[in-house]
């Protein structure tokens, strides 16, 4: 073989090499960006739960002292995320600023109570949980009513529920195509060393000889195409959050680590298993075939 021949044929290997590691960067940076996207949207649904106002107003000759203890109380429960004790002149202030003038000057006296503001954690902030901690509170004899938009706690839950199923569909469909673009791209690069792979066995090789290093290779292939996915997609929350800061709030690290680590473990296990399934298929054809 001369050495122009010699060249040519290792510049076709990488090329190959080449694409097929971009080819399954392209498909896994797709699927770490679904990922992300399932994790924020996931991130957003808890932090719009848990902004939901939730006011216990507190009868009005009740101490002050006994609304400090009903709030530590709610602070120790379960299913509370933050408490906010608003006087009646802080109240007041408050109105005042929203109307744009002080309503107590023409009242003359401020008719507002004292309340609690709460916010609950993401898991109490559908409607079964509502009623229930509703009924609890109300049964407290300092407590005059409870007021919260149910309205808007049923749209918030019955949308972020259709955008859930929604998401999923998307990502079990996107996940479809991914393993056959990946596996189709492993196959065609299988395909080119067909001739290869059969004339290692009309020597003697046995299946596991010749198929080890293809799987091998397989493998090196899906890493490499993982850690430029992951790159692209640390590239993407970086521009991200750059061009909107409130992103910060909802960003969690160790879910975004789990995150990569699965892009990795998808990379591995999908080359893998295309790579071992394509060189076996070639190894069973009859050698007429190989030509078709």
């Amino acid at each position: 073989m001369s050495y122009k021949e010699e060249k040519y044929n290792k510049r076709r290997l990488a090329s190959s090499y080449l694409t097929t590691i971009v080819s399954i960067s392209l498909v896994l940076f797709m699927l770490g960006l679904l990922g992300i996207v399932i994790l924020h949207a996931k991130k957003l649904s808890e932090h719009i739960k848990e902004n939901i106002s939730f006011s216990i107003i507190i009868n009005e000759d009740v101490k002050e002292a006994g609304i400090k203890q009903l709030q530590k109380l709610l602070d120790a429960s379960v299913f509370v995320k933050s408490t906010e004790y608003i006087t009646k002149e802080e109240a007041a202030k408050d109105l005042s600023e929203q109307l744009g003038e002080d309503f107590i000057d023409f009242l003359g006296y401020n008719p507002l109570l004292p309340s609690i503001d709460l916010r609950l954690k993401a898991e109490y902030a559908n409607p079964d949980s509502l009623v229930k901690i509703e009924n609890q509170l109300v049964s407290n004899k300092i407590v005059k009513e409870i007021f919260y938009q149910k309205s808007l706690v049923y749209l918030i839950n019955d949308n972020l529920k259709k955008i859930s199923f929604l998401i999923l569909g998307f990502a079990i469909l996107l996940m479809i195509i991914s393993i056959a673009l990946i596996n189709n791209t492993i196959r065609l690069s299988v395909y080119s060393k067909r001739f290869i792979i059969k004339s290692m066995q009309l020597v003697g090789a046995t299946q596991g000889f010749i198929s080890r290093p293809f799987v091998f290779r397989g493998i090196i292939n899906g890493v490499y195409g993982a850690f430029t996915a992951i790159v692209l997609l640390t590239g993407i929350l970086y521009l991200s959050q750059k061009e909107v800061p409130e992103l910060m709030e909802i960003q969690d690290i160790n879910l975004l680590i789990s995150l990569f680590v699965i892009v990795i473990i998808l990379g591995i296990i999908i080359t893998w298993l295309s790579t071992f399934f394509a060189v076996r298929k070639y190894l069973r054809i009859k050698n007429d075939n190989l030509y078709y």
